[in-house]
């Protein structure tokens, strides 16, 4: 019993000492004593990175711009809003954080899981004020396509050029994590003989303890080292053995390479590169997806801005209406106008404050999808249900467009845009996977190389030899080398004792390599698919800018056309009202100016609408939506702008 205890406390204090070295190796510089780094060590290969709890309430911006029921809100606060509590923003903050526990996986020399690469797009808003044509009445609800559409949310755009087909893994790259495995067992055994000449009994009775424990190391050349240190003490009540009990160990060293397929620094560190890749175009989509929400909150904002200005434009036209009906009423009480006249007043009053009403349903629409957007908890909040939002900006046309040359906007957008460079670092990790497929051609060939030390120690046999003569003495003649236990096997390995080395090569050749070759092939038509796609992104991009600067200049054209169409109207509608106050053009004849008029200044607000939002669309169209919004992404991805809420107006 006590030479089993002494077997197992000295093999667990040699598996100690060696896992106690490799996982400080791992785990870098100790600290305090060796006892309490690999402590720390073997900790930390069981415990992974803290993931940040989900952050589901508002930010502390929300409250300050609310006061008395109203969320005050300039443009430059409602982006500040989006970045500290838009989902679409929060989702797309763990993008990074995905990517950093692929690059662990392939630093441990596994396979990647990859990362997303969607963004979403914001909800849409009503699209601002509802268009009426001339003589017509206003519809009887607000726009209804429009209030349908409001806050729908169905597109997820995919920055994906390789498409849904993977590609090939190529060659299995080693496990960079060493790896320790260990047996410990006791057995106890009694196998019936047939003969006592072999064991002097019919019954052999062994006890046994195995203790075999093994190390192996993947190597960044896609070679392998494996060390196995095995043990075994056995006692038998077998005569004929010199030992018993005795203790047989060995501890064997094996280093495998392949030469052909699966060698080499740069094919076996593929992995690592395109995981470092994958996290540059995690912070990409997350900054495509920022760009996204910005310019979304700005077309959200700038429509809320037109849909208060049209309710504005409304009120102005039904005030008109009923001072209308007013001096119909009094002329009619006079005998100077027909009673006629009062009920076209009437009507056109009715209609007046139908379309003020829509006006003020878009705006309350409006106002739903942008909370939504710029807050966590959305209308479940009752502070935000209940406020109401209050734009401090107004939407101001400039007298010209300082616009650079289209070629140089063009330049700018293929410099700046990250969907198109998440395009170009997925043809570099297209290329890096092409390795694999490549090297995967290639035949086996690996070479290895063994070296082992076997021991032997025990007592000697003091059971009688089966079959000798009564009387007859049992002392045996070893070698007292081999006397001994534990101790003297690990003297014995370690002097080199009994030596077994051996050196070799492996060659495996797939006659007809389809498997491969179909492979490569795949590989390289995806490669060519994807170069293919870029260049369409490329022609898109410059697309979209070109569209993005003649919609920019067509909105200018639009809006000064309004504005002088706007100018006009206010005249003619003096001139009507003059001529009916000498009676030269009757009530009706106003109510049409009227109408001409209200039209007209919505119109205007419906253009000054459209030439910022063309003015944003170029921004993104560009890729300077951020800097031109003073927006700093590592903020947007901490959530915590450092800009100041806007001073509230006074009471």
């Amino acid at each position: 019993m006590k030479a089993q205890l002494s077997f197992l406390v000295g093999t667990y204090l040699w598996t100690s000492v060696l896992s106690a070295q490799i996982l400080s190796a791992q785990s870098g510089p100790p600290k305090g004593s060796a006892g309490q780094a690999s402590l720390e060590g073997l900790s930390r290969s069981y415990r992974t990175a803290p993931v940040p709890n989900e952050r589901l309430q508002n930010s502390d911006r929300v409250d300050a711009l609310t006061r008395g029921g109203k969320l005050y809100l300039s443009l430059q606060d409602a982006i500040a809003l989006a970045l500290e509590n838009n989902l679409d923003i929060e989702l797309e903050r763990y993008g990074p954080r995905i990517a950093d526990s692929d690059l662990m996986r392939a630093r441990a020399g596994s396979l990647l899981r990859g990362v997303p690469l969607t963004v979403l797009e914001g909800p849409n808003g009503v699209g601002g004020p509802v268009e009426t044509p001339p003589g017509s009445s206003p519809p009887l609800t607000p726009s209804s396509s429009a209030i349908l559409n409001a806050g729908s949310n169905p597109l997820q755009d995919d920055l994906s050029i390789i498409g849904a087909t993977p590609l090939s893994t190529g060659p299995p790259v080693p496990l960079r994590d060493p790896v320790l495995t260990g047996t410990i067992s006791p057995g106890y055994s009694n196998t019936p003989q047939a003969s006592q000449f072999l064991t002097g009994s019919n019954s052999l009775i062994g006890h046994t303890l195995t203790g075999n424990f093994g190390f192996v190391q993947g190597l960044s050349t896609g070679g392998t080292l494996s060390a196995g240190y095995a043990n075994l003490r056995q006692s038998l009540n077998n005569g004929r053995l010199d030992f018993n009990p005795y203790v047989a160990s060995s501890l064997g060293l094996t280093f495998t390479q392949p030469i052909l397929q699966g060698f080499g620094f740069g094919l076996n560190g593929r992995f690592i590169r395109i995981a470092r890749n994958d996290e540059r175009m995690s912070d990409l989509v997350f900054r495509q997806q920022v760009i996204s929400t910005v310019w979304n909150v700005i077309n959200l904002y700038w429509d809320l801005v037109s849909v208060n200005e049209d309710v504005r434009v409304k009120r102005e036209a039904l005030d008109l209406a009923q001072k209308l009906l007013e001096d119909n009423k009094a002329r009619v009480e006079v005998g100077t106008l027909a009673p006629l006249e009062v009920t076209r007043a009437q009507a056109e009053v009715a209609q007046a404050r139908q379309s003020l009403t829509n006006a003020d349903s878009l705006v309350l629409e409006q106002e739903l999808v942008l909370k939504d957007v710029l807050t966590r908890t959305g209308t479940a909040d009752a502070k935000v249900s209940a406020a109401r939002i209050v734009p401090t900006d107004r939407i101001e046309v400039p007298e010209r467009d300082e616009l650079p040359p289209l070629e140089e906007l063009v330049r700018v957008a293929l410099q700046d845009r990250p969907d198109l460079e998440t395009g170009q670092v997925q043809i570099e990790n297209t290329r890096l996977a092409l390795k694999g497929s490549r090297n995967a051609l290639l035949p086996s060939l690996n070479f290895f190389a063994t070296a082992q030390g076997s021991a032997l120690a025990g007592q000697v046999n003091t059971l009688p030899l089966p079959g000798a003569s009564p009387g007859t003495s049992s002392a045996r003649s070893v070698d007292p080398a081999f006397l001994g236990g534990y101790g003297t096997t690990l003297s014995q390995i370690f002097r080199g004792k009994f030596p077994d080395y051996s050196v070799g090569l492996e060659l495996d050749v797939p006659l007809r390599n389809r498997t491969a070759r179909a492979d490569l092939a795949h590989d390289r038509l995806i490669l060519r698919q994807s170069e293919v796609r870029l260049r369409q992104l490329q022609n898109r991009i410059r697309e979209q800018v070109e569209a993005a600067s003649i919609a920019l200049k067509q909105a200018r054209v639009s809006y000064q056309a309004a504005r002088q169409t706007r100018i006009l109207e206010e005249r003619a509608l003096e001139d009507e009202r003059q001529q009916f106050e000498v009676g030269v053009a009757t009530s009706y004849d106003v109510i049409l100016s009227q109408r001409d008029l209200a039209q007209a200044r919505s119109n205007e607000v419906v253009t000054e609408s459209d030439y910022v939002k063309a003015r944003t669309a170029l921004d993104r169209a560009t890729g300077t939506t951020l800097r031109n919004n003073l927006v700093i992404l590592d903020e947007a991805y901490h959530g915590q702008v450092s800009r100041p809420p806007s001073a509230l107006p006074p009471d």
